[in-house]
């Protein structure tokens, strides 16, 4: 594990060059550093998200969809600006 700490950056890049990396404490393995998934996000984000949906903070959607629904404008441009001076008039 020492070596791990020292030598952590080469490993990670050997790891994601497709190479699985033993990690072992006095000649016992105790973990494995190995290449991301086929098909795994490569966002931080969509990790964050998988790490909710394991801790149980969300619940993964029940229907997968190829996109996400079409997103309609609240309120149009006109209406927008009008509001906007609206604000702008009371201060």
């Amino acid at each position: 594990m020492k070596v791990l700490k020292n030598k952590l950056s080469e490993y990670i890049r050997l790891a994601a060059g497709g190479e699985r990396i033993l990690v072992t404490d006095r000649d016992r393995v105790v973990a494995e550093l190995v290449p991301p998934e086929p098909g795994r996000a490569e966002l931080l984000g969509d990790a964050r998200l998988a790490e909710a949906v394991r801790q149980g903070w969300i619940s993964p959607p029940l229907i997968r969809v190829a996109e996400p629904p079409a997103r309609y404008p609240v309120t149009d441009l006109k209406n927008l600006l009008q509001e906007i001076d609206h604000d702008r008039g009371e201060r």
